[in-house]
């Protein structure tokens, strides 16, 4: 979400970001490409419904970045979680059983507390989270993973969308960034470097973009927790199939 738009109208993505960058290493031949993420997911709901059609795939890589949604619910179940997400990977490592499985790359989740008002109640379970898929990569050399929370330049809210939770476009360039690093790729650029100074907001300003955030985007979101809902409902997957990715 969030990031510049593609001509068919959806978002762009540092998926497809990673997946251009991989694509145009090998002109000439054929690279397929599948996104079967979908917004506001649980990772009972990834697990349930992306996982093993993405296994089937026996894709050579695999990103996997799932339980943030559940953690930033009041009474999330940091256990069940955990399970979930090993789960996950484990199934994804192995493939469709007849190759040699794919590499996954998992995230850690960036450290919201010196951009998020309130969002210190989240740290033990970010905290938990991170421990864990650290923990996978050391006993699966198949599992690399990206550390976003050690990289204070997500603590500047110009990598971040007006709802506070998406990446904005620089934050989904950085993103890719770092996935292709993780990947073994050379850096085209430092994506842990501060942006310049960005300058001071009054306060009125500041007023003016904390009250169009209650209103815009938390109270949206506190009504769909209250409702059961979420906005990936009745979404479909962006890419579904692995086909040639074309740019």
């Amino acid at each position: 979400m969030c990031d510049e738009l593609l001509p068919d109208g959806q978002f762009r993505g540092w998926a497809d970001r990673v997946a251009a960058a991989l694509a145009a290493e090998r002109p000439g031949e054929e690279f397929r490409y599948a996104n079967l993420a979908v917004r506001g997911k649980l990772i009972g709901q990834i697990h349930a419904e992306q996982v093993d059609r993405a296994a089937a795939m026996n894709a050579q890589l695999v990103t996997l970045a799932g339980g943030l949604n559940d953690v930033l619910r009041p009474g999330c179940d940091v256990a069940e979680v955990r399970r979930l997400l090993g789960l996950a990977a484990t199934t994804l490592l192995a493939g469709d059983g007849t190759g040699p499985g794919s590499t996954v790359v998992m995230f850690t989740s960036t450290d919201p507390t010196r951009r998020l008002a309130g969002s210190v109640r989240l740290l033990p379970a970010i905290l938990e989270m991170k421990a864990f898929v650290e923990g996978l990569a050391g006993q699966h050399p198949e599992v690399l993973v990206v550390d976003l929370f050690s990289a204070p330049c997500f603590d500047d809210r110009r990598l971040w969308a007006e709802d506070r939770l998406h990446l904005s476009p620089e934050g989904h360039r950085r993103v890719a960034a770092a996935v292709l690093e993780a990947l073994g790729r050379p850096a085209g650029f430092d994506w842990r470097a501060p942006l310049p100074p960005a300058a001071p907001r009054g306060r009125a300003e500041r007023l003016h973009s904390d009250l169009r955030w209650l209103r815009v985007h938390l109270g949206p979101w506190i009504g769909r927790r209250l409702t059961g809902r979420s906005s990936g409902d009745h979404r479909p997957p962006k890419r579904a199939e692995l086909l040639p990715y074309e740019g």
